[in-house]
């Protein structure tokens, strides 16, 4: 441990030496705000609880609620405990641009308290507007009106997590959507999830779960990427004890739970959202042109002011120490660390990283916010959805990076979709595959994925949709023959497996594509007559015995177990040892394994002679057994004898569109 800390980002990549100093004003710009922004605290934590000070808490006489709004005129609470007054209760100015109300007497006995629906009249130079408090802890909807409040929340939860400890080995991520887990046509609860989805998730091997769409949002269809209330769970989904009870529960199971967290922008609503709060564009966003997201129509942050930073480094705190959230997926990173966001930009060229292009307050911000992960949780992970592939993104702060765990691959799933759509499978090139897969920056740390949420839903297409189409609605029977579904569960095995081998030191899936969900997400809508049909999960078909949906979800199962058995997430041994592009056979070494993958859509060679070092070998893993839809054309009991003549190895059968792991036995 002590060498691997001595590593600085210029000796692992040395192409990074013309660029020495750009990464050392890096880090003294981080020193140096760092100890600027901290001032009198000892520590990020110490400075990130802007959520225990904002906001509404109790305290012994009643309650106080205070709020930031430097350029306001005036601030109000409203709230059905004053039949909605827009005069009856203002705050006071204190310093720092903050206003304070406190409440006592007859508003606390009866009239205020828990449960109370709130907002703040806000009167600015803008005009007035009703608002929602900053810090808020709960939003609900009206049914009928439509429109969102906020509501006092003070009610306490009794965890009984306390021993437990995320596994950071083998990281096997579920991302799920709590709204659409269920198979009803209707929003799922955490309650429900908690109850009937975690189970599931921890019979097919995932170490942990990744929560998208927490934080509030006024728009369901948006997936939970255009967030309103940033220290609000959705109240869709249940109550804030609703999400604490599933992540105990989820605790229990001996899962982790990961929180999507959206820090790269904000909904531009100005009724339910940050947006000129007190009146001004600039008191969270950039001004101007700057603060305008121009393909997600959001606002951006001004992560260069301090009560910005206070503002999401508490929000960071808030979710790690209020809901004992495991860690935290930062959503569009690569939006936030490029002024043009990344957009149509290839990232081909090392100066890329170090131009004008970058913005250095939110590679200082997301620094801030790693440090402040570890000081709460050593043992937190943190992974960024980030594809330009900044060097140094997911190597330690001292060392020059940016402090994050992991990285998602996001080169994988775009090389899939491709493939599919562009290529026949006598076209696929394995020495682009290989390099896909198994390339990355030396000592830094990638989830790998084939797909996720965003190749499921409408406007693209899952990895079985791409193999097998409508024949899936109509040739899944388990009695069926079907040349096109027979291809498309053989490839999407091999698929799954060569990803999980090669493409990282953790692994990704979204719900339902372990088992080829045969439909798109498609979230209620005018388009669909507000129809719930293709915003949910048909668990069923993988639990039927007469579909061949069984046959995917148990291959994912084992093939999960095997990785565990083997270490294959944590195997360094990685080593290409054959790619044959005629016969579209790849082979390669980890975790003590040889791989064998042979795409061709044909070609079965009876005596294919695998490179191997002297000894006897098994097969201890074959996609085309019967169990996962396949012919069991290999024969589990056979060893293999490897003679050193000219070379190590031994003839083997290969059946066409099947993947081996042999192991050498002792």
């Amino acid at each position: 441990m002590k060498q691997e800390s001595k590593i600085t980002l210029l000796e692992i990549d040395p192409w990074l030496k013309p660029y020495a100093r750009d990464i050392e004003l890096r880090l003294e710009r981080y020193r140096r705000l760092k100890k600027s922004l901290l001032g009198g605290a000892k520590s990020f934590s110490d400075f990130a609880n802007g959520h225990l000070y904002f906001g509404f808490h109790r305290y012994k006489k009643g309650w106080v609620y205070r709020e930031w709004a430097p350029a306001a005129r005036g601030l109000y609470l409203i709230g059905d405990f004053n039949n909605w007054d827009r005069t009856a209760h203002p705050l006071t100015r204190i310093a720092g641009g903050c206003w304070e109300l406190r409440l006592s007497g007859e508003y606390c006995r009866g009239r205020f308290g828990h449960g109370s629906r709130v907002k703040v009249h806000v009167v600015s130079d803008a005009g007035q507007e009703d608002r929602i408090p900053l810090y808020i802890r709960r939003v609900g909807q009206d049914e009928r009106a439509g429109d969102f409040c906020g509501q006092v929340w003070d009610k306490k939860f009794v965890w009984t997590d306390a021993r437990f400890k995320a596994e950071r080995r083998n990281l096997f991520i579920y991302e799920a959507h709590v709204g659409m887990a269920l198979e009803k046509e209707g929003v799922g609860t955490y309650r429900e999830f908690a109850g009937k989805i975690l189970p599931r998730i921890k019979r097919a091997g995932y170490t942990a779960v990744q929560l998208m769409a927490v934080q509030e949002h006024p728009y369901y269809g948006s997936f939970g990427y255009q967030v309103s209330n940033f220290f609000a769970p959705s109240s869709r989904f249940g109550t804030p004890e609703d999400l604490k009870y599933l992540i105990n529960k989820a605790h229990s199971l001996g899962l982790a739970v990961l929180l999507d967290l959206v820090h790269s922008h904000a909904v531009k609503n100005k009724a339910e959202g940050l947006n000129g709060f007190d009146g001004t564009a600039y008191q969270f966003f950039h001004d101007g042109a700057r603060g305008e997201h121009p393909a997600w129509d959001s606002k951006l942050f001004d992560y260069g002011k301090a009560a910005v930073l206070h503002f999401l480094l508490s929000n960071v705190k808030y979710w790690l120490t209020e809901y004992h959230f495991d860690g935290l997926r930062f959503d569009g990173v690569t939006s936030m660390l490029y002024h043009d966001h990344g957009l149509g930009t290839a990232f081909c060229d090392y100066r890329q990283y170090f131009s004008l292009n970058t913005d250095v307050d939110a590679v200082t911000y997301l620094q801030f916010a790693n440090a402040l992960v570890r000081e709460i949780n050593p043992r937190a992970v943190t992974i960024a959805e980030e594809m330009s592939g900044l060097p140094g993104l997911c190597l330690p702060i001292e060392q020059g990076g940016l402090g994050f765990d992991f990285r998602l691959a996001m080169g994988s799933p775009d090389f899939w979709i491709r493939t599919l759509r562009e290529k026949s499978d006598e076209q696929w090139d394995l020495q682009e595959l290989w390099q896909v897969l198994a390339g990355r920056r030396p000592r830094e740390k990638v989830i790998g994925y084939c797909e996720s949420h965003d190749q499921a839903l409408v406007g693209d297409k899952t990895i079985a949709f791409w193999l097998m189409d409508k024949e899936m609605y109509w040739h899944m029977r388990a009695a069926d023959d079907n040349l096109v579904i027979a291809r498309g569960l053989a490839l999407h095995k091999m698929i799954r497996l060569i990803t999980l081998a090669l493409a990282g030191e953790g692994y990704l899936n979204f719900m339902g594509n372990e088992f080829g969900h045969p439909e798109w997400i498609d979230f209620p809508r005018a388009g669909n007559n507000w129809s719930y049909k293709y915003a949910r999960r048909q668990w069923s078909l993988a639990e039927d015995k007469e579909l061949k949906y069984q046959f995917l979800a148990r291959f994912d199962a084992d093939m999960l177990a095997l990785a565990k058995k083997t270490g294959l997430l944590q195997a360094a041994d990685t080593s290409q040892l054959r790619v044959d592009p005629e016969n579209k056979i790849l082979v390669f070494r980890k975790a003590g394994l040889i791989f064998v993958f042979n795409f061709h859509p044909q070609n079965s060679p009876r005596d294919y002679v695998l490179p191997a070092d002297s000894g006897r070998y098994r097969v201890i893993f074959d996609s085309d057994k019967k169990i996962y839809g396949g012919q069991e054309r290999i024969d589990a009991q056979v060893l293999y004898q490897a003679r050193q003549l000219d070379q190590a190895g031994f003839p083997i059968y290969l059946p066409c569109r099947t993947a081996l792991a042999l192991r050498k036995i002792k």
